[in-house]
């Protein structure tokens, strides 16, 4: 029995000191494969675990960020603010390029991205408006008298007649014309006595007494044929016709210019225009008035009669501008075959002006508007995009000239562009969160990375403001507690 006792004795104080001889392991065992050395640093180890050394050929990790707030990272793995654990963001995901973005090819081709080049060519400016028609007036005559009488019969009595140059349009009688013609065969009369009496001082005289009574004539509108005609009866007509000056169409007439009406000197009484060309009044705004000059073409096309356009020239361009519309008057001159434009129609016009030429333009879906900052988002090739302010100057046919920020030959995407430009916003503010970090380290401030407001560390947990105590009812007994005691 005493053996038994002292063989237990002996075997406890060999198991004893086996086991504190283990615990401290003076000689730096490892008695588990991959288990750490209890004589090794413990941070260490944590530090190991924390950034996980990689080896050649691994991933190296950049950075370890929020699932789902892409804005908090940190520099070790640990818990979001809504409990999540953080997932790494390694270096070759981590953009060092300001506006570069990476996508996978498949995933562009998901989301639609297209792409166009940039070229150089022409870049028309199209302008679009309506006109009025109305009559060329330098091709409008009017018919008045230069003394008074009265209209013994009417040849053209309503508006839209077509009329021929030297046609009568009406016979006057006027005492004036009259006393004109019996003047002129006085005159006629004395010349000739005088020629026959051999005092050349009074043949002359005579002589510019006669053409002075045939200038009278003239003067009021008697033509050469109704002079000789004069000569010839050597008899005053009591009635003139009145004749058109030109070939056209009586586009207006005074209501009372009919047989019998007395009229006086300088009255209008007929308009006549020749209808072969007309005028179309167009007005265009105050920022289009650079592209359009005198001589520029216009496309003229009447509602009714699609597919069947005229060319038409712009001729003037007014002085000033509208006050009520703030647009600039033109006036434009186009041919009317068969007369089949009338005055007071509307038209259609079409500008199309070269404005800039041979410069690079890109399609008017690539160009992105942020504030005062124009964007495109260029392809690099690869699934690699990177975001480019340009500067823009002319905008037309679906186009927009680029000034700087491109070169020939790239390629701008022309949908999806905003998906990717928003990743790489983001992309930006984390690379600036990044360098900030590092700074901070550097500085002294410790190796997590800067906190965003608002945001507390992942070993945090999130401090709940002071707030009274407020009744809270109990599912089972009906009573009040306070909320400490519900979380007991």
């Amino acid at each position: 029995m005493k053996k038994l006792l002292l063989f237990g004795a002996v075997g406890f104080a060999v198991g004893a000191g086996s086991l504190a001889l283990a615990w401290s392991n003076p000689f730096g065992w490892s008695w588990l494969p991959g288990a750490p050395a209890a004589g090794h640093d413990r941070a260490a180890m944590g530090a190991t675990a924390a950034s996980p050394s990689a080896t050649a050929g691994e991933r190296r990790i950049k950075y370890w960020r929020a699932p789902m707030d892409p804005t908090f990272i940190r520099d070790k793995p640990g818990k979001s603010p809504m409990g999540m654990d953080l997932i790494p963001v390694y270096e070759d995901e981590a953009d060092t390029a300001p506006g570069l973005v990476r996508i996978d090819p498949g995933f562009a081709q998901n989301i639609g991205v297209q792409t166009a080049p940039v070229v150089r060519r022409d870049i028309p400016v199209t302008i679009r408006t309506v006109a009025t028609l109305v009559h060329d007036d330098s091709q409008v005559a009017l018919v008045t008298t230069k003394y008074a009488g009265w209209i013994e019969r009417a040849y053209v009595n309503f508006v839209g007649q077509p009329v021929k140059a030297g046609e009568p349009l009406f016979d006057i009688y006027s005492p004036e014309l009259v006393a004109a013609q019996e003047e002129y065969l006085n005159a006629l009369d004395y010349a000739a006595r005088m020629r026959d009496s051999g005092i050349p001082e009074m043949a002359q005289r005579a002589g510019s007494m006669l053409d002075a009574a045939r200038r009278r004539l003239g003067y009021w509108d008697v033509s050469d044929a109704q002079i000789a005609d004069l000569e010839r009866s050597r008899q005053p007509r009591r009635t003139l016709p009145v004749v058109a000056a030109r070939d056209g169409v009586v586009v207006w007439k005074m209501d009372q210019a009919l047989e019998g009406m007395h009229v006086t000197s300088g009255m209008n009484l007929y308009r006549i225009a020749d209808l072969r060309t007309i005028w179309a009044e167009a007005e265009v705004f105050e920022s289009q008035m650079p592209w359009i000059r005198p001589g520029s073409r216009a496309t003229i096309e009447v509602p009714y009669e699609p597919g069947r356009p005229l060319t038409a020239t712009v001729r003037y361009l007014y002085p000033h501008l509208s006050e009520q519309t703030r647009a600039l008057k033109v006036s434009l001159e186009l041919p009317n075959p068969g007369g089949r434009l009338r005055a007071g129609m509307y038209v259609n016009v079409t500008f199309d002006v070269p404005a800039a030429r041979q410069v690079l333009a890109v399609p008017e879906e690539a160009v992105i508007f942020s504030g005062t900052r124009r964007l495109v988002v260029l392809d690099l090739g690869s699934g690699t995009f990177q975001v480019r302010e340009v500067q823009l100057g002319l905008n037309g046919d679906g186009v927009w000239e680029i000034t700087s920020g491109v070169d020939e030959g790239n390629r701008v995407v022309v949908s999806a562009q905003f998906l990717i430009d928003s990743e790489s916003n983001l992309r930006e503010a984390i690379r600036k969160l990044t360098a900030e970090g590092a700074r901070g380290t550097a500085g002294g401030g410790g190796s997590d990375m800067p906190d965003m407001p608002g945001m507390s560390k992942p070993s945090e947990a999130p401090s709940m403001p002071n707030m009274p105590n407020m009744p809270a009812t109990s599912g089972r007994g009906g009573g009040s507690e306070s909320p400490t005691s519900q979380q007991r």
